[in-house]
């Protein structure tokens, strides 16, 4: 696959965020702080959610493919910035998360798929679970890790990880901040599928390929959004949602398209997303 490597600035020290693109637009995202396991700190949440925000923006890119370098995923905070926090108050805080709601992820109109290719620890493992899709390297290790540092479920994971997995699991994870390997994560649900280590980042690209080319961008869209929001919904508040969505869909070429595709029995070619798609 064809790929360019975008890089921030020539800086003598390395981009704590990478980004390419892959063919058939798909946005590469690697956190890359190797030597640390990926550890979070300001500056590389502020260079995630730059480039989650960029891919967001780019009509070419249609899934985006989210790894970290090296032999971890994210071990959660750098203790630097933890060290910071506690000398900063609420400011260090701020800045160590980057100022930005860790949430973002799942407000990004495009599928976000995780490869989890090693430690998913604490705010890394926020990040893992507010992307929409996850695979992960077999052995791969998971702990909320919190409660261990004295601090509390932070930044939405109260909010994901019992709608992934239940309360009490959620509330197990939580307490005991134990270790869970990537193959007790996928019994969970925490995970959608396991890969051998050598084979991850490739089956993740393959997923995403297969979205990029046969998946209609605005109706991926839409359906995040669905989801998302459904669940602070009743059932007739979120099928009355669905009827109207459904009648906008019937109207759009992309409906055309996918039913002649199918009949023709080719490859569809979908428009980027709709503007008007992402409304309220």
């Amino acid at each position: 696959m064809a790929s360019t490597l975008r890089r921030m600035s020539e800086s003598t020290s390395p981009d704590p965020v990478l980004s390419e693109r892959r063919d058939p637009g798909i946005a590469l995202i690697t956190l890359n702080r190797p030597d640390r396991l990926n550890a979070w700190n300001g500056e590389l949440a502020g260079r995630y959610f730059q480039l989650l925000d960029e891919a967001a923006a780019d009509p070419d890119v249609k899934v985006i493919v989210v790894t970290g370098a090296g032999r971890g995923f994210c071990a959660g905070a750098d203790m630097d910035a933890l060290q910071a926090i506690g000398g900063g108050g609420a400011a260090g805080a701020d800045n160590a998360a980057g100022g930005r709601p860790q949430y973002h992820t799942t407000t990004v109109p495009k599928p976000v798929i995780a490869a989890v290719n090693g430690a998913c620890a604490g705010i890394g493992m926020v990040q893992a679970l507010m992307c929409d899709i996850r695979f992960a390297a077999a052995g791969a290790k998971f702990t909320t890790a919190f409660a261990r540092r004295g601090l509390i479920a932070e930044y939405g994971m109260s909010w994901i990880l019992p709608r992934l997995v239940g309360p009490a699991r959620a509330m197990d994870l939580l307490f005991s901040g134990r270790v869970i390997l990537a193959e007790e994560a996928a019994e969970m649900g925490l995970v959608n599928e396991v890969v051998p280590a050598e084979h991850l980042l490739d089956r993740a690209l393959e997923y995403a390929a297969e979205l990029a080319t046969y998946s209609s961008p605005t109706s991926m869209a839409v359906m995040k959004q669905q989801v998302y929001a459904d669940q602070t919904q009743g059932l007739i508040e979120a099928s009355g949602d669905a009827i109207e969505l459904m009648k906008a869909s019937l109207r759009r070429p992309d409906f055309k398209e996918g039913v002649s595709s199918y009949l023709q029995k080719r490859t569809p070619a979908f428009a980027p997303i709709a503007p008007e798609a992402l409304g309220s």
